[in-house]
């Protein structure tokens, strides 16, 4: 996939979804801000969970990073980009509660940048 295809990609799905309190839908997409890194989340149901996918590139014209992960009932995701020496990353937390996904700002960013720091 080309930088061109990825950010025409990426348009067209933060075009289609916007952040809101209701959540993530099923091929709707909701953007995502790690300070350095931007980019989209969406959701599609499984048989055994929700899957979560993350498309990120720097904001500087570069390829594309991907993540994925299925949730069960409960469970919860956080990704995260490190900054500077002694200052908290930036993360957010993916979230299953039932039927909604959500994707807000990582309450803890004390525990990522601790987390990020032991690497």
């Amino acid at each position: 996939m080309t930088i061109r295809t990825t950010i025409l990609a990426a348009t067209a799905l933060l075009a289609a979804g916007t952040a809101n309190a209701e959540g993530l839908k099923p091929a709707r997409a909701q953007s995502v801000d790690l300070g350095t890194l931007a980019g989209v989340a969406y959701v599609m149901p499984e048989a055994e969970g929700y899957r979560v996918v993350v498309t990120l590139a720097p904001r500087a014209a570069a390829p594309a990073v991907r993540f994925e992960a299925v949730l069960a009932e409960g469970q919860r995701v956080t990704l995260s980009a490190p900054r500077g020496l002694g200052q908290a990353a930036d993360a957010v937390e993916i979230a299953r509660k039932g039927e909604a996904v959500t994707v807000a700002p990582a309450r803890t960013r004390a525990a990522v940048q601790e987390a990020a720091a032991l690497n």
